[in-house]
């Protein structure tokens, strides 16, 4: 199951950066990132509430009164999970910044640098001591990338007359390289501060989800005004949006 569960992780996560990559190139309307990932967080509220539903022995009132017990009477508790839920909106962004800047083969190494991100506030945050081997395997990951970006500085060769230009924004390597590193920091430390609050409450990890999205979606609906207002309020909000576009939300 372990093998399982690791081989289908790899494979969501090399269709959802090539998805991505090629949703920000392709021809057509350019699809606004934040509303994507504002319906990427209420997607993930409705799944976790059926989540939950069922866990209670679907019954719409216990569902109620768990929401209730664990997200109103506890608003310390909710508190906390507002660092990862702000985080994660900010890091979705970044990576549709990277995704649009980075070609998908640099754009999946790139990101790739979250398990050191993640590995170091390991370290930092829960204490939790690295192995040689571990460290030499971080090592190895950080030559790679730097191979990477040092291969894709190389100046690029003319269009030649009359080949099709490619479509979305004008890209910049550098710009596209801090978004994901940036991303790669956010996410370690988010993804370790979620640990500490898991593993310090009996709150299950649904319910735990429903938190994070209750506070990411006026944090990402708040993102979306203020920074595609203009397109939003012209061309709407589901602008660009096809069948793809939900597939990849």
């Amino acid at each position: 199951m372990k093998y399982i569960s690791l081989v289908t992780l790899t494979v969501q996560n090399a269709a959802l950066g090539l998805s991505m990559r090629y949703a920000r190139v392709r021809p057509g309307d350019l699809f606004l990132s934040s509303t994507a990932v504002l319906m990427s967080e209420l997607g993930k509220l409705i799944t976790c509430l059926f989540l939950v539903y069922f866990e209670e022995g679907k019954s719409f009132r216990k569902l109620l009164e768990a929401l209730h017990s664990t997200i109103i009477k506890q608003p310390i508790d909710t508190l906390k999970v507002c660092v990862p839920s702000m985080i994660y909106v900010v890091q979705n962004n970044l990576l549709y910044v990277a995704a649009s800047h980075l070609d998908a083969a640099t754009y999946q190494v790139t990101y790739q640098l979250k398990i050191l991100t993640t590995a170091l506030f390991t370290v930092a945050i829960l204490k939790r001591p690295l192995i040689v081997t571990q460290w030499a395997a971080l090592v190895v990951l950080l030559i790679g990338v730097a191979m990477v970006q040092l291969a894709d500085s190389e100046p690029e060769k003319p269009v030649a007359s009359g080949a099709p230009a490619e479509s979305g924004p004008v890209q910049n390597r550098w710009i596209g390289f801090g978004a994901a590193l940036t991303a790669c920091v956010l996410s370690g430390f988010a993804g370790i501060y979620f640990e500490k609050i898991l593993k310090g409450s009996n709150v299950s990890v649904w319910m735990r989800n429903i938190q994070l999205s209750f506070l990411s979606l006026p944090f990402g609906l708040f993102t979306c005004f203020l920074s595609d207002w203009k397109t939003i309020s012209s061309q709407g909000f589901f602008f660009g949006y096809d069948a793809f576009i939900w597939y990849l939300v």
